[in-house]
Parts: structure tokens; sequence; C-alpha cells
């Protein structure tokens, strides 16, 4: 997996500085809109509560958690402060608030898919081996990876990840709100699983998957 501290302690500074400017491009941009996308898809399902608190915005400073936006500059992957969505707004909860989920990833997804399409058309045309388009080209290639992770983490089905609540619209309502009472223990657990390395190799998997659906468009348009 790519991440800041890999590339320092490899001593590759420019992927080093890339990574980082890919970063911040998806904490500004990206994940803003990840979550104005949870916030706008609750809106249009009833739910006013995010817009009511500013949250249907493109501003990163509403957006922006500061233990997730370091987490993404540093691994790759993390987290934005969470829009908030009141069920009791929902007309159908569990199923409308699967789709609030799923909207943030989604959202990460198209990012990346943006990111992969130019990666390989740059890769395409800079035949002369220009510099400056080689170093745009590994941004790219940074922003799909870093927008796939944030998708693939935010789809692990633990809460308070987006995962939980689409695993959720599936089970039972006695088996949903037992699931749901484990959101309480559930960060305790997510930091277990990162400092354990753990969540590395399953995020490395989705990851995996996610980025060969997404690349193959591209790759088959570009070669």
């Amino acid at each position: 997996m790519f991440s800041l501290l890999n590339f320092i302690r490899n001593g590759q500074v420019t992927e080093a500085v890339l990574f980082v400017l890919s970063g911040c491009f998806v904490v500004f941009i990206c994940s803003p809109v990840h979550e104005l996308a949870h916030g706008w898809v609750a809106y249009k399902l009833g739910d006013t509560t995010a817009k009511r608190e500013g949250r249907l915005t493109f501003n990163p400073i509403a957006h922006i958690d500061p233990i997730g936006m370091i987490m993404i500059l540093l691994f790759g992957f993390g987290f934005a402060k969470p829009v908030p969505v009141s069920m009791r707004n929902l007309k159908n909860p569990k199923r409308d608030m699967a789709l609030v989920a799923l909207a943030g990833p989604v959202a990460n997804i198209v990012f990346a898919f943006i990111s992969a399409f130019f990666f390989y058309f740059l890769m395409a045309v800079n035949t002369s081996g220009s510099t400056f388009l080689y170093y745009i080209t590994i941004f790219f290639q940074f922003s799909a990876y870093i927008n796939v992770a944030l998708a693939g983490f935010n789809l692990i089905p633990l809460p308070p990840l987006d995962g939980s609540k689409v695993l959720a619209a599936f089970l039972p309502d006695k088996a949903y709100y037992k699931y749901m009472m484990f959101e309480r223990y559930a960060m305790i657990a997510l930091l277990v699983l990162i400092a354990t390395g753990v969540l590395d190799r399953v995020l490395e998997k989705i990851t995996g998957v996610l980025m060969t659906a997404i690349s193959f468009l591209p790759a088959l348009i570009f070669g």
C-alpha cells in the first residue's frame, strides 16, 4: 500500500511530496464532496438536518476532521466530520440510511475513476518522457488510489463506517438494533485493527479490487 511513511523510509522524496499533494486534493476537494453527497441524498429522502446545520456545502472547513485529515495525508485513508442524519425523518429508515451511506463512497469512486482516466491518458500522451507530465501522472495515480482507499475504508461493515449502514439494511429489525448497539465500542475496535495492521491487509484487498474495476475502461481506451 502507498503511504507517506513508506516513501520517506525509502528515500522517495518526489513521491512523498506528490502523495501529500494528492492527499491535500482529496482532503479539500474529494472529502467535502463525499460528505456533501451524504447530506444531499438525506435531504432528497426527507431529512433536512444536514441543510439546517450548514453541511450542504463544498466548503472544506465545514467537513474536515483534524485526525481524519492527518490519517489521509499519512496513510491514504481516513475520514471527515460525519454529516448528521436523523433517521426518524426518513420514510424508510433502514433502506434510506443505506442509500445515504453509499452516497459518500460512490462520490470517491467517481473521483477515483476520473483520476484513473487522466492517469492512463497522460501515460499514453507522454511519449517524449516529459518530467513535468510524469509528475502530474503520478499525482493522478495517487489521487485514484487515495479515493479508492477512502471508499474501501468507509465500506468496511464496522460501525460507525458507511458499510455498517449498508449491511444494517439487510438485517432483521432485532439483529439491526443489536448491531447498532455495538457502535459505541466500534471505534475502539477500529483503532485496534489499524494499530495491529489487520485493517491494512483487509483494505489492501478491497483497494486492489476497486482499482482494477475503475481502471478497466481507461486502460482499455488508452492501452
